[in-house]
């Protein structure tokens, strides 16, 4: 109810930009190039976590992006969904003949966060991002197969180290969600990386349960992790 309550007010009341605050529209051009305008790029933090699978992110987060990003997470912005899918699409590897259908599967928030905001985030975004690469021809589907299987410490100005400490072993696929996750390719997503605990730990409880993460994709990455690494 309170997600069909947001949906309805946006289509009502007058809306300023998310990533900028121009008024009169939930997300400009600007701010919309900002997120889908530039190729997905593959991402890796330093230090990267053991486990961690190849990541692409469309965007680096700062700025607008990041305006975005929180007013559809914490403010309830239903509408940015759409553009977020967008980025997130365009991040989703490249295909592989005779490998799908593939598996979208999102990083679990805490149920305790997803009661708070109202709504789950990361899936409303990879619903979007999997029905404009249907669209495409691309036959994926989300399967929210993980679940945490333990309280875990607000990640939020955790660093690298006690970050992935405070997830390892924290996830787990859903009973009824092994056959599946076993059955085609699997792909994270999510719409931030930060340190790449949350995937390095999605990934492990994915190849627990016997299936295969063939890579990561999310909505956006710090700056840093685009940097080219240097040579041996």
């Amino acid at each position: 109810m309170r997600e069909w309550w947001r949906e309805i007010t946006e289509l009502v009341l007058p809306a300023d930009c998310a990533g900028c605050g121009r008024p009169g529209t939930a997300l400009c051009g600007g701010c919309h190039a900002a997120l889908t305008g530039r190729l997905a790029a593959s991402v890796r933090p330093v230090p990267s976590p053991a486990g961690l699978p190849p990541v692409r992110a469309a965007a680096p987060y700062g700025g607008e992006v990041r305006s975005v990003l929180l007013a559809h997470k914490e403010r309830g912005a239903l509408s940015l969904a759409g553009p977020l899918g967008a980025a997130l699409a365009g991040a989703v590897p490249s295909r592989v003949p005779g490998r799908e259908p593939w598996l979208l599967v999102p990083v679990p928030s805490a149920r305790r966060s997803v009661a708070r905001r109202g709504h789950d985030p990361t899936r409303r975004i990879a619903l979007a991002a999997a029905a404009l690469l249907r669209r495409a021809g691309r036959p994926v589907r989300v399967l929210p197969a993980l679940r945490q299987r333990r309280l875990v410490a607000d990640q939020s100005g955790l660093p690298a180290r006690a970050r992935a400490a405070n997830l390892a072993g924290a996830l787990e696929v859903a009973g009824r969600a092994e056959e599946l996750v076993r059955s085609a390719p699997v792909v994270l997503v999510d719409d931030l990386m930060t340190t790449g605990a949350s995937l390095a730990e999605s990934a492990r409880s994915v190849r627990s349960a016997g299936g295969k993460v063939i890579g990561a994709a999310v909505v956006a990455a710090p700056p840093s992790a685009f940097a080219p690494r240097p040579g041996p």
